[in-house]
């Protein structure tokens, strides 16, 4: 699938590719231990970008790489298949029993009552995961790992349990083998069926999955030809999946397979689909690729080829396992530098999930839910198989005026003034300690004067007759206003 470049945006300033990728030896403040949350999870509150910076560095990224278990967390969505699944097979009873056509349209409602239904329990299960995990790193990778490898929930028949199997696929392998991750994804019930490998076979070679595999996945157009993705077609014939009346899964159907030699990407033999796998990650392209990857999403858009080559070459010595990989790019000059801060857009979902995280906020609600699909971004519905565009795309004139609704939305939220006791907390300060506290909290100092004095006018009751100054009747109030302008400044919709 071939697809515009979107619009991405290299930051300004040169890059020195012999101490990029060196440890950063410069000052460790609170600002910087922001970032490091922002980049390597979902932000923080106000007392976990503290206890950050409290500690060294290394300790910082050590803790974050050497995640502990998230046991308390649940392990899947309230509502998952047991309705949907059902329904299906009533479904499909209904019409071997030809049953009069209400009769069928009343079963086709509930099914899309129950899909619903589960469409929300799941996407609230991830997003309270982002939230609430002790492993940040893990779910952010396993974002980074869904926006990759992307498939879509009920697109070609995906069930719920398909996708939320593969979402754990992905948080099981979130600093493991890449490599690993493309076998495991090369037998995963919905990316056969997202991409029409599972009624692949001999005669007639599905090209889909082997053509993305390759394109999107793992080496980029130009390092492969068309007589590759024939000859990777062949090899993955036969990897199908059960039906849901038989309980879904991977089966392997020898029958369906093309057994003969195959010749792919210059070696040949009797190739299965895992005999691709390790073809593909044997290419000096694939470090590449996933290189690419990984600093468009951690460090920033547009990657010089010279910090792409180096990247490349630490993962390919690292064998693509993505600990050590990420230890290293956690710790480098260019993920502290200037020109890596704050350089990139926050998502809809990194979006959401720093807010609830900056305000102790646990749980997302339906209003939150349509807010992201407002903003173009719903997990577990990437909008096709190249996923996300990201990057400049996700500003627009429309998509800001809801972020702003949205955070409008918290800030005047009960829930919101419960669990944020740093905001409303001691007595009222002035009007400059109120702004210094905001800006230094939200955005770690980064507003520019102008920005600053308009928000301690705001504060002190300018341009308004309620209540003139800052005071103890008016406090609550104009905290929550002045939070709403805070995140409205450009930086808040920085990563």
């Amino acid at each position: 699938m071939t697809g515009t470049a979107s619009p991405q945006f290299r930051p300004a300033g040169s890059l020195n590719v012999t101490t990029a990728l060196s440890p950063y030896q410069g000052p460790w403040n609170a600002r910087l231990a922001a970032h490091l949350l922002r980049r390597a999870g979902f932000g923080g509150s106000p007392d976990d970008v503290a206890r950050t910076a409290g500690m060294p560095l290394d300790a910082a990224v050590d803790a974050l790489i050497r995640y502990p278990k998230a046991d308390n967390l649940p392990g899947a969505p309230a509502l998952l298949d047991d309705h949907y699944v059902e329904e299906r097979r009533m479904l499909a009873q209904a019409g071997s029993r030809n049953a009069d056509d209400a009769s069928v349209q009343q079963i086709k409602m509930q099914i899309g009552k129950d899909r619903q239904k589960t469409n929300v329990s799941m996407i609230s299960w991830w997003m309270n995961r982002m939230i609430n995990t002790p492993a940040p790193l893990q779910e952010k990778m396993t974002l980074f790992w869904h926006g990759l490898f992307t498939t879509s929930v009920f697109q070609k028949g995906i069930t719920p349990k398909e996708a939320v199997d593969q979402n754990w696929i992905f948080r099981n392998n979130a600093l493991g083998s890449a490599r690993e991750i493309a076998h495991y994804v090369s037998r995963d019930p919905a990316m056969l069926k997202y991409l029409d490998n599972a009624r692949s076979n001999r005669a007639h070679p599905n090209e889909n999955y082997a053509r993305e595999l390759m394109e999107l996945f793992t080496l980029g157009i130009g390092n492969y030809t068309e007589a590759d993705v024939r000859e990777s077609a062949r090899a993955f014939t036969g990897y199908s999946v059960y039906g849901p009346l038989r309980g879904g899964g991977f089966y392997f159907n020898q029958r369906d397979h093309d057994d003969g030699v195959k010749t792919f990407l210059g070696r040949s033999g009797n190739f299965d689909g895992d005999d691709i796998v390790e073809v593909i990650y044997r290419q000096p392209a694939a470090p590449r690729w996933l290189a690419t990857k990984l600093l468009n999403f951690f460090v920033y858009n547009e990657p010089e080829p010279q910090l792409v080559d180096a990247l490349a070459l630490v993962i390919a010595k690292n064998n693509y396992q993505m600990a050590p990989t990420m230890s290293m790019l956690l710790r480098s000059n260019v993920f502290y530098s200037d020109r890596a801060y704050r350089s990139l857009v926050k998502s809809p979902i990194e979006f959401v999930a720093g807010t609830y995280k900056l305000f102790g906020l646990t749980a997302v609600t339906p209003e939150t839910l349509g807010a992201l699909n407002r903003m173009g971004q719903v997990p577990f519905h990437p909008p096709s198989v190249k996923g996300w565009d990201g990057g400049a795309t996700w500003l627009n004139s429309q998509t800001v005026l809801v972020r702003e609704n949205f955070v409008n939305y918290l800030v005047t939220s009960q829930m919101m003034m419960q669990a944020s006791t740093w905001l409303t907390m001691g007595p009222p300060p002035t009007a400059k300690d109120a702004t210094d506290k905001l800006v230094g909290t939200i955005l770690q100092g980064d507003a520019s004067p102008a920005s600053a004095g308009k928000l301690e006018a705001y504060l002190d009751g300018a341009d308004t007759s309620a209540l003139g100054q800052l005071s103890g009747e008016n406090f609550e109030e104009r905290m929550r206003g002045a939070a709403y302008l805070t995140m409205a400044m450009p930086a808040y919709q920085l990563n």
